[in-house]
This record gives structure tokens, sequence and C-alpha cells, in this order.
């Protein structure tokens, strides 16, 4: 069994990665070396921030815990509110911008394949594949 909290196992650790342009905060609960198939995070997008995501390598699903935001689909040029209790699924590797609302919103996020923790957005949206020990 796995057992983690915010603080004190994850907040100010390497778990807790911050994009560089501040737009969010992702509290990394369970990577691809906890060996069970999946990723499990905690997610911050800041208020009134816009970021181009495209996970070429992975699929997401996400949960709105708090908070309000929009999700933009770019192939199909439909914008989906966010707020508590909403889920999207990027099913399709989806192109797509999601923006922060007037507060901030907590996401809860689960990766497939896992996430090792090391993973940035490069210029294309995407996060790498990588494999753990083999970053």
């Amino acid at each position: 069994m796995i057992v983690r909290r915010l603080t004190p196992d994850i907040l100010g650790t390497e778990r807790e990665v911050e994009a560089e342009n501040g737009n969010w905060v992702s509290r990394r609960l369970v990577l691809a070396d906890d060996g069970v198939g999946f990723s499990f995070h905690d997610t911050i997008i800041r208020a009134g921030t816009e970021t181009y995501i495209h996970y070429a390598n992975h699929i997401e699903g996400v949960y709105c815990v708090s908070g309000n935001g929009e999700i933009h689909d770019i192939a199909n040029d439909t914008t989906h509110k966010i707020s508590d209790g909403m889920m999207y699924l990027l099913n399709n590797h989806d192109r797509h911008y999601l923006r922060g609302g007037t507060e901030d919103m907590r996401l809860i996020c689960v990766f497939n394949p896992p996430l090792t923790g090391k993973e940035v957005h490069d210029e294309n949206g995407h996060y790498p594949l990588l494999l753990p020990g083999i970053d």
C-alpha cells in the first residue's frame, strides 16, 4: 500500500513541479516508478493563464475539484467551461488550450502511460515519453 499526503510528502519536494512560466504547479502523488501503470496528480492552474497542450504520448483524464476555467479543443473549435464536478478526457491526444478563469483551478489528473515526474512541456505542448530509470 502506498500512502502519501501533500504535506509533508509532496509539497517542497521534487514531486512538486512548477511550470517555467508560472501557469501551473503539479503535485505528483503517483509516478511511473510506483509501478501501478498510471500517474496521479493534484494540479493547480493559475487564474488568468493560458497553456497550449498536446499530449501526443499520453492519455490524460482530468477532474476539477475547485475553481474555474475552460478548455478549448482546437480541432473542433469548441470551448468547454470547467468548474467543480466537471471531468474531461483527452482520449484522442487532443490539441487544446487550458485557460485559468477568475480563480485558481484545482484539477485531479491521471496519465497513461505514467509520468516519471521529470517531464516538462516542450515547445509543441508535449510531454516526452520517458521511461523510469532511462531518462
